[in-house]
């Protein structure tokens, strides 16, 4: 006999438990090369140059090479195709996203005073969008020997049955929660007849050959403001420092589908799940603060080397998560009505925090007089040392011991040119960043590529540029039980337009 359908009328309620994995922190310390058109048709190579506003965001240094007054404007259409396998089947989504993803203004002043080495200071403000979120990865596919109710069995074998059971869902944590959703839908059952078992089987009919769905959308973006102070001396050298502040605001909807035909029981009593949805929606929104210093030197008037280190970023964050579930039950006489588990509850986490690693980057630009440019850029970035906070909880400790054995201490690279024909500028550029991963499966190494053009108006620039970037990824679908994941072929094109004005 089936038990009457159990549903919360509550409205909110505050975890008491984390939900945070590795994937997250990872997704908050990556940075895609966001900016101004020249910025992103040079790949972003601009540690020794300067005088671009998203420069700035290199190398604080660089707001001092301005010779005047700037302000200027970006915006961009990106569009993202993901190709996604699993296990033989291949679907494709595609996701394109407007938006203004920079905008900044500087001032530069001069001293006339010939006797004091300082010749020029500058005020800067730039915001620029390091990562924009909109994306959609659908997946399908038959798995030969796993199924959902693996995921649920791994968070509820061990939690003794009373715990959960009789509970309201939002008093539960989040291991709870889970058995909850999966015993209230029927998925799982206890294993023996204890009156407070704390093992548990899966109900979904055995044999295989899951058919299973999973259709992933993210938006939001993480935003960065730089207020920047830089001063020149003699024209020769160069120094910078920004303060920064950080926006998050992140949404997250997954659908997880499975369906079986396996054959049911020959007890007309008994029945076997072979439906189930189970419907995530996580919400994180935050801010945080870095700083960076920087250096440009000049070794002659054509060559210049770059020095910049931007600090960790101390991120404060907060989750909200939203889940159901629907399971339909058969038996020998068909298809039983729709186990329907929605509690209606948001689970508002504990706020917590997030140190993101810092990065050094090394730059070399040479100026061919007035005709173009050669720039490099050499970057380093341990993964390994991200943190969440604070380090005495019990499960941040695991969490941050997982992620210094499965990051890695990655490099990356960025070449950019320039050539300029009277007011005309022709651009090019390639961008190599490695995994923030060990394995390099989990999320592969990026290959991007870039060009574009800009004309001088005299007091007026117009930039346009193309970026293409790809890279392969493995993604589960869930953190554990159900782990298994579709391979992921990202490609991104995106087009830029700035528009410059001198003040």
């Amino acid at each position: 006999m089936k038990k009457n359908l159990f549903l919360i009328i509550s409205v909110c309620s505050f975890g008491i438990a984390q939900s945070q994995e590795i994937s997250d922190a990872v997704r908050f310390s990556q940075e895609n090369i966001n900016g101004t058109a020249r910025f992103r048709a040079m790949s972003g190579a601009f540690g020794a140059l300067g005088g671009d506003l998203s420069s700035i965001n290199v190398n604080p240094a660089g707001s001092a090479i301005f010779a005047n007054n700037q302000m200027g404007i970006t915006i961009s259409n990106s569009t993202t195709k993901n190709k996604a396998s699993y296990f033989g089947s291949t679907n494709t989504e595609n996701d394109n996203s407007f938006d203004v993803n920079q905008a900044g203004l500087v001032f530069v002043f001069n001293n006339n005073r010939s006797n004091d080495g300082w010749n020029k200071f500058s005020l800067a403000i730039n915001y620029d969008n390091k990562n924009n979120f909109n994306n959609t990865i659908g997946t399908f596919g038959v798995n030969p020997t796993n199924s959902i109710g693996d995921y649920f069995l791994s968070y509820a074998n061990g939690i003794p049955l009373n715990d959960f059971a009789g509970q309201n869902y939002g008093n539960l944590d989040h291991a709870s929660q889970q058995a909850y959703l999966a015993f209230k839908s029927y998925i799982i059952d206890p294993a023996n007849n204890d009156p407070n078992p704390n093992e548990y089987i899966s109900n979904i009919a055995e044999g295989g050959n899951y058919y299973q769905e999973n259709t992933i959308t993210t938006n939001g973006y993480n935003g960065k403001l730089s207020f920047n102070a830089a001063a020149a001396c003699n024209d020769k050298f160069y120094i910078g420092i920004n303060l920064n502040s950080h926006f998050i605001d992140y949404t997250q909807s997954s659908v997880f589908y499975e369906d079986n035909n396996n054959p049911l029981p020959s007890d007309p009593d008994s029945y076997r799940v072979n439906k189930v949805q189970f419907n995530n929606d996580l919400y994180t929104y935050g801010s945080g603060f870095s700083f960076q210093l920087g250096i440009i030197g000049k070794i002659t008037p054509e060559a210049r080397i770059g020095l910049a280190y931007e600090s960790p970023t101390w991120y404060k964050l907060n989750d909200e998560l939203t889940q159901s579930v629907v399971a339909v039950s058969s038996n020998t006489s068909g298809s039983l009505d729709p186990d329907v588990i929605n509690p209606n509850i948001t689970n508002v986490y504990a706020p917590y925090k997030l140190q993101t690693p810092g990065k050094f980057t090394t730059s070399f630009a040479y100026i061919f007089g007035k005709t173009g440019l050669l720039s490099i850029d050499y970057s380093l970035k341990n993964y390994s040392k991200t943190k969440f906070k604070p380090e005495y909880d019990s499960y941040y400790q695991v969490l941050n011991n997982e992620m210094d054995k499965t990051l890695a201490n990655t490099s990356e690279v960025r070449v950019g040119g320039e050539y300029k024909i009277e007011r005309l500028s022709l651009r090019a550029g390639y961008h190599f960043q490695e995994s923030p991963y060990k394995n390099k499966t989990t999320i592969g190494d990026l290959h991007g590529y870039s060009a574009g053009l800009g004309y001088n108006f005299g007091g007026t620039k117009a930039d346009l540029s193309y970026a293409y970037a790809k890279r392969n990824s493995n993604q589960g679908f869930f953190s554990q039980g159900l782990t298994d994941g579709a391979a992921v072929n990202s490609i991104n094109n995106t087009v830029t337009l700035t528009l410059l004005f001198e003040l």
